[in-house]
C-alpha cells in the first residue's frame, strides 16, 4: 500500500500561552472500499491494527501531545484534589440475603473497586467475603457478577481485567474462604447460573492469538461445569451452528425446576423452558419472536411468569400454567398500561412492580394474582432498584437522584413503611441546588424531556456554561441519578442537563424505535434541538455549550458535531462508534444492527449510514469546530479503540478551524465498566478540566 504523511503544519493549533503544538504525524494509506459502487476510503485502516508497534507508537505520541496539553490547563490539580475529596466517602449496594447471612458490597470512600462483606446482622460488623481489590495491584481486576449456590456453600464470581468484556469464572467455598482450583474462561457477558453441584455459564472458542480485542465474536454456547472438574469436561448444554451470530445464555427459576434458555439476535429475544424435574428434559418455547423481549421474572407451585413487550410496547406480565406449558397459553396477570412497566420482582406471596412515570420510578406492591395493593412511597423524585425474594419478607431498595446521593432503604411489606438503613455523608448540600424537568420540541414537533440541575437562584441570561450529555439507543434509559464527579462543574456556575433522547426506553419500545436504523436522525434532531431550546430560554450560549456522550452517545456527539458545529464551544465523545461502515466487522459490533442497520444490508442503508457517520462526515472547508477531547481505552473490547483512532486522526487532518482536537487513550482501560476509582478520577479530572477550561470557566 502507497503510504502519506499528512503536513505537521496544516494541523497545529496555539496553546493558550502562544506556543505552537503540532500533532503528531499520522500515515495514510490507500485504502479504498466500494459499497454498492460508491467507493469510500479508508486511510487510516492500519490504525485498526492494535498489535503493531506502529499502533502503539501513534498512541504514544498523540497521548504525549494531549497530556501535555492537559497539564497546562491552570487549575487541573486543584481540580483533580477537589474530584478526590468529593468521591471520598462510603457508599453501600443493596443487600441480599442467602440462608441466614447478609450480603453487599461496600466501598470506604477510595478503593479502586468495591468490596462484598457478609454479616449476620446488618447493623452489626461485617466481615469481608472477597476483596477483589487483591486480585490485582491497581485495581483494574473487576468483578462483573456474583452469585450464590442455593444451599448458599458456595460464590462463583465473575472478573474482567483491563476492562475487557472477556470473563473469567472462579468459586469459592464461602464458610473457608477458600477459592477452589475451579476456573473458566473465555466466558463473556454471562453468569453463573447455579443449578445442583454446578453453573451453567455461556462462552465463546478462544481466539486466535493477539485477536482477543478485534475478533468478531461468533458461536456462542452455553455450558455446564460441575464443582470439582477442569474446563475441558464442561457439558455443552446449548449451540447453534446455524446462527453465529446469536447469544444464547440461561436463567434458573429459584427452585432450580425449570431451566430457561434465551436465543437473542440483538434486537429482542425467544425464551425455551426446560423441567428438569421430568423424566426426559425438553426445550419448550413460550416466546418465539425474536423482535419482542421476553423475561421469565420466576415461578411458584403452579405457574411461570414472564414479562414482554409483545403486542404491549409498555410491557405486561403473564403467567403460563406448569401444567400446560406452551407458547400462547397464557393468562395475562398485569396488562399494559399507559407508562412503562419496568421490573417486576416476587416479595415473599407478593410481588413488587416498577414502573417508569415521566422518567422516574414509581414502585407498587401487587398480589400473585395482578391485583394493585398500594404504591410505595418513594423519597423524591428518582430512580429505585430492590431486592427481594420469595423466602422473606425483607425488601430493600437503593434510591437516588440528581441532588439525592445514593441511600438504602429497609421497606416492610406488612406495614408499609420505609427505614433508612444507609446514607451517604458527601460534601454537598443538596438544599443549595434544584433540578427541574423541561419539555421542548424536537424539529419534527415531538415533544422531549429533559433534566436541567443547577445552583438554586441562577439568571437566564445567555452567559451560564452547559454540559449537555445524551445517549438515545438500544432502549436504554436515562433516569435521574446522583454523581460526585459533576459537582465542581455546578458549583462553579454551570448547569447539567441530560436529555432523553428518541432511541431510549423511557417511554417503550415505540420511542426506542423512533430512534433507529433509518430514524436514527431523530435523535440527533433531538439533541440539537436539546441546544437550541436552552439558548432560546436564556440558559446559555453556543459557545457556552459542551456536549458529552459514551459508546453510542460517543457517536451522538460525533454526529451532531458535524451536523451543528456552531452550535458548541466543547465535545467530549467518549469510546465512540465513529465508523459506521465498519462497526459490525469488530468483536460484538454486529450485535447493534439491530438500532443501526449495516452497510451491507442495501443500498438505501449504506447511504443513510454514510450521511451521519462521524468519521466519513467531518467538515474539511475551514469550518469552525468546537475543541473536541476524544476519549477511550486500549482494551475496550466492546467499541474496539480503532473507532477513535480513525475519528481523532481525521479530525486533526481536517481544516476545521484551531481549537484543539486531541484524543486521550487510556492504558489497561476497556469500555468503562469495572474501572478502577484511581482511573476513574484521572479521566473525570481530564474530561472536566478540558470542559470548564474551554468554556473559559474557573474553578470555585
Amino acid at each position: 500500500m502507497a503510504g502519506l504523511f499528512l503536513g505537521i503544519g496544516a494541523a497545529a493549533y496555539f496553546s493558550d500561552n502562544g506556543q505552537q503544538i503540532e500533532y503528531p504525524e499520522t500515515k495514510r494509506v490507500d485504502t479504498t472500499d466500494v459499497y454498492f459502487g460508491t467507493e469510500v476510503a479508508d486511510p487510516y485502516r492500519w490504525l485498526e491494527d492494535d498489535n503493531s508497534e506502529e499502533t502503539a507508537a501513534w498512541v504514544e505520541a498523540q497521548n504525549k501531545v494531549t497530556h501535555g496539553y492537559l497539564a497546562q490547563i491552570p487549575f487541573r490539580e486543584a481540580l483533580k484534589e477537589k474530584l478526590t475529596g468529593l468521591v471520598n466517602y462510603e457508599k453501600m449496594g443493596i443487600p441480599s440475603f442467602r440462608k441466614g447471612k447478609y450480603y453487599f458490597f461496600r466501598n470506604d470512600g477510595l478503593q479502586n473497586q468495591s468490596v462484598l462483606y457478609e454479616t449476620d446482622d446488618l447493623s452489626g460488623e461485617a466481615k469481608v467475603l472477597l476483596d477483589p481489590n487483591s486480585l490485582s495491584d491497581d485495581g483494574t481486576v473487576a468483578l462483573s457478577r456474583i452469585s450464590f449456590s442455593k444451599d448458599g456453600k458456595y460464590l462463583a464470581y465473575v472478573i474482567s481485567r483491563s476492562g475487557s468484556d472477556w470473563n473469567e469464572i472462579y468459586v469459592m467455598d464461602v464458610a473457608s474462604r477458600k477459592v477452589l482450583d475451579d476456573h473458566i474462561m473465555w466466558a463473556k457477558f454471562t453468569d453463573a447460573t447455579w443449578c445442583g453441584d454446578g453453573f451453567y455459564y455461556s462462552a465463546y472458542d478462544a481466539p486466535a492469538d493477539g485477536k482477543g480485542l478485534s475478533a468478531k465474536n461468533e458461536f456462542q454456547k452455553v455450558y455446564y461445569h460441575k464443582i470439582g472438574t477442569p474446563q475441558s469436561e464442561d457439558r455443552l448444554e446449548y449451540m447453534n451452528p446455524e446462527h453465529p451470530l446469536r447469544f444464547y445464555s440461561v436463567t434458573i427459576t429459584d427452585d432450580e425446576r425449570f431451566l430457561c434458555l434465551y436465543e437473542s439476535d440483538g434486537e429482542g429475544n425467544a425464551i425455551y423452558v426446560k423441567d428438569l424435574n421430568a423424566v426426559k428434559p425438553e426445550y419448550v418455547c413460550i416466546a418465539s419472536d425474536m423482535a419482542k423481549n421476553n423475561f421469565v421474572i420466576d415461578s411458584d407451585e403452579k405457574r411461570i411468569y414472564m414479562l414482554t413487550n409483545e403486542d404491549a410496547p409498555n410491557y405486561k406480565l403473564l403467567a403460563f400454567e406448569i401444567d400446560n406449558l406452551k407458547e400462547g397459553m397464557h393468562k395475562e396477570i398485569i396488562p399494559e398500561g399507559k407508562n412503562l412497566l419496568e421490573s417486576v420482582s416476587f416479595a415473599h406471596d407478593r410481588m413488587i412492580v416498577t414502573y417508569m412515570e415521566n422518567i422516574a420510578h414509581h414502585a407498587y406492591l401487587y398480589d400473585r394474582d395482578g391485583n394493585r395493593l398500594r404504591e410505595i412511597a418513594l423519597p423524591t423524585v428518582g430512580s429505585a432498584g430492590f431486592s427481594a425474594d420469595k423466602e422473606h419478607k425483607e425488601v430493600f431498595y437503593a434510591f437516588t437522584s440528581y441532588t439525592f446521593p445514593g441511600a438504602i432503604y429497609k421497606y416492610d411489606l406488612d406495614s408499609d413503611k420505609s427505614e433508612l438503613v444507609f446514607t451517604p455523608k458527601v460534601d454537598f448540600v443538596p438544599e443549595e441546588y434544584v433540578t427541574e424537568q423541561l419539555t421542548y420540541p424536537s424539529k419534527d414537533g415531538t415533544m422531549v424531556n429533559m433534566f436541567v440541575t443547577h445552583r438554586k437562584g441562577i439568571e437566564k441570561n445567555g452567559k451560564n456554561p452547559v454540559f449537555l450529555y445524551g445517549y438515545g439507543g438500544f432502549n436504554i434509559s436515562l433516569t435521574p441519578g446522583f454523581s460526585a464527579m459533576r459537582i465542581p462543574f455546578i458549583q462553579s456556575g454551570g448547569i447539567y442537563v441530560v436529555a432523553n433522547l428518541r432511541g431510549g426506553g423511557e417511554f417503550g419500545e415505540k420511542w426506542h424505535k423512533a430512534g433507529t436504523k433509518m430514524q436514527k436522525q431523530n435523535v440527533f434532531d433531538d439533541f440539537i434541538a436539546a441546544a437550541e431550546y436552552l439558548i432560546k430560554e436564556g440558559y446559555t450560549s453556543p459557545e457556552l455549550i459542551a456536549i458529552n456522550g459514551g459508546s453510542n452517545g460517543g457517536l451522538l456527539v460525533g454526529a451532531v458535531v458535524n451536523q451543528r458545529p456552531d452550535l458548541f464551544g466543547v465535545a467530549v465523545p467518549e469510546v465512540g462508534v465513529m465508523d459506521m461502515l465498519r462497526y459490525h466487522t469488530f468483536t460484538i459490533g454486529w450485535n447493534w444492527a439491530s438500532d443501526y442497520g449495516r452497510s451491507d444490508d442495501s443500498e438505501e442503508m449504506f447511504k443513510y449510514l454514510l450521511g451521519y457517520s462521524p468519521l466519513h462526515t467531518i467538515k474539511n472547508d475551514g469550518t469552525r469546530y468546537p475543541a473536541i477531547l476524544v476519549t477511550t481505552g486500549d482494551h475496550d473490547d466492546r467499541v474496539v479503540p480503532a473507532h477513535s483512532f480513525k475519528y481523532a486522526a481525521t479530525l486533526q487532518a481536517s481544516d476545521t478551524g484551531d481549537a484543539p482536537k486531541l484524543i486521550r487513550i487510556d492504558s489497561k482501560a476497556g469500555h468503562g465498566s469495572g474501572k478502577p476509582i484511581a482511573k476513574v478520577i484521572e479521566e473525570q479530572t481530564d474530561i472536566y478540566a478540558f470542559i470548564m477550561h474551554n468554556l473559559g470557566m474557573e474553578l470555585e
